[in-house]
């Protein structure tokens, strides 16, 4: 069993920067694909970023190239999001999933079956 605890979240004006976080408490955290989604209200949840198990590949939907970048530590069991130039439709709350290492990165929900409770972004105009 994966748990996943995410921090960081929180209110920030256009143009500002958060560092999201997510710790797993998990032995094997090295031998999975981590990822960031989000889900802003009345929407579905949406894929941000994700990075492969050694943190030599990694995957951004187009809203977030150039502006988020994905990072792990594996000695800390953590998994970052970096979000800067932050724009008011950014604001949800951004979830971290844990899903199997092999093969490509996946961008759907499906493909994560653990995940933390979620951390709450709001960027205000």
């Amino acid at each position: 069993q994966v748990q996943l605890v995410e921090s960081g979240g929180g209110l920030v004006q256009a143009g500002g920067s958060l560092r999201l976080s997510c710790a797993a408490s998990v032995r094997t955290f090295s031998t999975y694909a981590m990822a960031w989604f989000r889900q802003a209200p009345g929407k579905e949840r949406e894929f941000v970023s994700a990075i492969r198990t050694s943190g030599g590949s990694t995957a951004y939907a187009d809203s977030a190239k150039g502006r988020f970048n994905i990072s792990r530590d594996n000695a800390k069991n953590t998994v970052y999001l970096q979000m800067n130039s932050l724009k008011p439709e950014d604001t949800a709350v951004y979830y971290c999933g844990a899903g199997w290492g092999g093969g490509v990165l996946l961008t759907a929900v499906a493909g994560y079956p653990y995940w933390g409770q979620g951390t709450q972004v709001t960027v205000s105009s």
